[in-house]
């Protein structure tokens, strides 16, 4: 399966995550920034949902591609934050909510890249796996 969102990939990740005390215990929440990137990911990966979460081993490829601007070419690899494995982690909870798999821990192929372009955008490319050769 193949995805293109045409949108400004979100840059705040669950990283970014608040922890404060409550009553002594310490409680964990969503700060502002994760909360916007988890609408953003959802609203734009509704309209691609399957009727049927993907079960077994999966495939994933990502390309986040920012937008380029003044100082970046297109095509140029994108070396500041934010990191790739914090951007999956927000893709794939949103497609696991989503019901594109059964679970993230399914994804056991794995192939990321963050660039700038002239057209920004999330390409997905995921699927299943035959053996464990990808």
């Amino acid at each position: 399966m193949e995805i293109l969102l045409k949108i400004n990939p979100p840059t705040a990740t669950s990283q970014e995550n608040k922890t404060a005390v409550v009553n002594g215990r310490m409680m964990h929440y969503k700060s502002a920034g994760a909360k916007a990137t988890f609408r953003i990911l959802t609203e734009a990966l509704k309209p691609y949902a399957p009727k049927e979460p993907m079960d077994g081993p999966i495939r994933l490829k990502v390309i986040w591609m920012f937008p380029a601007g003044k100082s970046h070419k297109d095509g140029e690899w994108k070396l500041s934050r934010p990191d790739t494995d914090n951007l999956q982690k927000a893709l794939k909870d949103v497609m696991t909510r989503l019901g594109f798999w059964v679970d993230d821990s399914r994804v056991c192929y794995e192939l990321v890249m963050k660039m700038w372009a002239d057209e920004p955008g999330i390409q997905i490319s995921y699927g299943g796996l035959e053996d464990g050769r990808g």
